[in-house]
């Protein structure tokens, strides 16, 4: 077992017993990633397959210094805030890393944002500066800025103005040329680290800093209404991605692939942070998730542990790079994100080999994990239920309406409580106190099932539930059973309007390639497993779903395309009058 130079404490990985979360409890994220430097300086500590670009613990480490004084430079200071506007990129980890180091509020940017998007999330948070990619797959990134902040004035060399955002004076180019007057491109911004004028005050911020100040916004994925900056402190962070990194038993010795954006929840707490955590190295097979650069990426660096959401992995599995057995050094990783269907998990421990997967259940409030499988759970329980909860947090499943806690076997709303609930949503008191009891529960949302063992099932989302002549039916039911069917690639189910029942069940089904299903043939197959009110009578074949850049399926924007294609819309307005 290897041990903390500093405080001889047990370091992460060790199966004999439960590791010792102090040595990371009371920290912030720029002292984890010294001492993991100091433990581990000459070992690969990232690597981005597609620019040939790696970099060790030690080089890291400096790296990050020299960013952080550029931003003391160009007069970022404690509290402030900078947005990252960005696929994954190395400058995004380097950036995320470096504002930790001065207190800067690090505040991850959707880069499918459209303009409207982009400016909400600009006046909501109130970014003091912007770093922008030139371009997110087919979308002109600088385009899109300024149809959203409209004039940008240039003030001194590294300073802008913009009359309808008076927070934002800051504009950084990560690739290319500056762009537009105002902006400073990477180069030259990289440069100003070198001034060793701010090595002093890097030092005096770096020592003031305390581990339960807000350090990162995420804006929740936004699937309904405008999106939420969910405040995050260094403790929520760290010590959630400790108890994600030990349920995996991460060591030193692994190698994460982290095809998962960076920008989520996914990709800079269960990714950078348990990887710097555990001194483990990162691997980004490319800017955005494709299935045949993450097999290619996962075999070159033979990678032990991938992320995913259940979608990438079915990508994964149906590409016709993956012969099946080529991942040899593969054993762990999370699948989270959207609920796995049983038939996946079981590919993906069998097909793929990485026969210690574990799921992750949470949200972007809640650090975001709230339960966790673990590699020598039985396989029934690492296939059939999101976890238990992670050291430190408390769950419980309570009536929706009453807020009475229910016994196991009973299904409500899933809360949490513990250092993993977020500080709150940034300027939104009221929508903070929505989710956030008086007792510090946290109210998730969604649907769950305690089992006997403590093991959690989720069984919906409250606002997923169908309502059917007064049957309430879970879609996640009909999901898993329309999955077992040998044709059926991926499914999601929906309810519509309907004036006889109040709502219908639709399924919308990708089918595998080659394969052939009909409706009626769907709807006998669900017949034969399922009560008669839960089989769907409305059937669409698709060949994706409308999903947000992290894979999350929109239910919503189903329902809505469903009820524009059906002619449903007399029936909804009805529904919602």
């Amino acid at each position: 077992m290897n041990h903390d130079l500093h405080t001889g404490l047990a370091w992460a990985g060790s199966k004999e017993s439960e590791p010792d979360p102090v040595w990371v409890d009371g920290l912030t994220i720029g002292q984890t990633l010294r001492q993991t430097a100091s433990r581990f300086p000459d070992q690969v500590a990232i690597v981005f397959c597609h620019l040939g670009w790696r970099i060790t613990w030690r080089e890291l480490d400096r790296e990050v210094d020299q960013i952080a004084r550029a931003l003391l430079a160009v007069g970022f200071r404690r509290g402030d805030h900078l947005g990252v506007w960005s696929a994954n990129v190395p400058q995004w980890v380097l950036l995320q890393f470096a504002t930790a180091r001065i207190g800067v509020v690090f505040v991850t940017v959707n880069p499918s944002y459209r303009a409207g998007e982009l400016a909400f999330v600009l006046n909501q948070a109130e970014l003091k500066g912007l770093a922008v990619l030139d371009h997110f797959k087919s979308t002109d990134c600088l385009a899109l800025l300024l149809e959203a902040v409209g004039e940008i004035r240039a003030g001194s060399d590294t300073t802008i103005q913009c009359p309808d955002f008076p927070h934002l004076r800051f504009l950084l180019s990560l690739r290319g040329a500056p762009p537009l007057p105002g902006f400073v491109d990477w180069e030259s911004f990289h440069r100003l680290g070198h001034d060793d004028r701010y090595a002093c005050l890097l030092a005096e911020v770096e020592s003031s800093l305390n581990c339960r100040d807000p350090i990162n916004i995420q804006f929740t994925s936004g699937t309904t209404g405008h999106p939420k900056g969910a405040m995050l402190s260094h403790r929520n962070i760290l010590l959630n991605a400790f108890h994600a990194g030990s349920s995996q038993l991460l060591t030193p010795q692994d190698r994460l692939c982290i095809p998962v954006p960076l920008y989520h929840c996914f990709g800079c707490v269960l990714g950078t942070m348990c990887s710097v955590i555990h001194g483990v190295t990162m691997v980004f097979p490319a800017e955005t998730f494709h299935a045949g650069l993450t097999i290619q990426a996962m075999e070159s660096e033979q990678c032990t542990a991938l992320y995913g959401v259940p979608t990438m992995f079915i990508a994964i599995l149906e590409h016709p790079d993956y012969a099946g057995g080529r991942l040899g050094a593969l054993r762990t990783g999370i699948m989270a994100g959207s609920p796995c269907p049983i038939e996946l998990m079981k590919r993906v421990t069998r097909q793929l080999g990485a026969h210690q997967m574990t799921i992750g259940y949470g949200q972007t409030e809640a650090s975001p994990l709230i339960t966790q499988t673990r590699v020598d759970d039985p396989i029934e329980l690492r296939v059939g239920t999101v976890g238990r909860v992670l050291p430190g947090v408390e769950a419980r499943v309570v009536d929706p309406e009453t807020n009475e806690p229910l016994p196991p076997l009973r299904s409500g709303e899933m809360c949490t409580r513990g250092h993993n609930v977020m500080l709150g949503y940034f300027r939104q008191p009221e929508k903070t106190a929505a989710v956030i009891d008086g007792a510090g529960w946290l109210h998730t949302g969604d649907l769950a099932m305690q089992e006997p063992n403590g093991y959690f099932r989720i069984t919906g989302r409250i606002k997923d539930l169908i309502i059917r002549g007064g049957e309430n039916i879970f879609p996640r039911e009909i999901e898993e059973i329309l999955h077992q069917h040998p044709a059926v690639r991926d499914v999601q189910v929906i309810g519509v309007p309907d004036r006889k029942f109040g709502e219908e069940v639709m399924a919308w089904v990708h089918l595998r390639d080659g394969c052939a299903a009909t409706s009626e043939e769907l709807r006998d197959f669900c017949k034969e497993r399922l009560a008669y009110f839960k089989v769907p009578h409305y059937w669409k074949f698709v060949e994706g779903f409308p999903t947000t850049v992290t894979g999350k399926v929109q239910k919503y924007r189903m329902r809505e395309m469903s009820i524009d294609e059906l002619g449903l819309g007399e029936v909804a307005r009805i529904e919602t009058a």
